[in-house]
């Protein structure tokens, strides 16, 4: 009788521990990505990159190319801007035409800013 009673309370004691440790577990891994702030937003650090580089020409009224003027445009565009500035300036589509490479810190900016989401603020 005592070699039952002894089993059920380690029987108990083992499925407490595991309620307890997942519950702390659970806490800490959620909390710091709640609160993780974005490094990069568009109207900190992309929208004085693009108005730099990029205006006058795609830059509407006198723009003539496709308009990176606004969040929404240059969020929508990303992908292929992120894959243009890489290029080299030799090479077919290479922007900033006429100008040279974008720093590989200001190329990155743009590609933390893509991987953190987008944010705009």
């Amino acid at each position: 009788m005592k070699k039952v009673i002894a089993l059920s309370f380690s029987a108990l004691a083992l499925a407490l521990s595991f309620c307890t440790s997942s519950k702390q577990t659970t806490t800490t891994t959620s909390s710091p990505d709640a609160t993780k702030k974005p490094t990069v937003t568009y109207l900190a650090d992309i929208q004085p990159i693009m108005t730099n580089n990029c205006g006058p020409c795609h830059f509407p009224p006198k723009g003539n190319k496709k308009p990176l003027d606004n969040y929404a445009d240059v969020k929508s565009e990303v992908d292929d801007i992120i894959k243009r500035i890489q290029l080299n300036p030799e090479d077919h589509g290479f922007m900033p035409a006429h100008h040279p490479k974008l720093s590989d810190a200001t190329i990155q900016t743009i590609k933390t800013w893509k991987a953190e989401g987008t944010p705009e603020k």
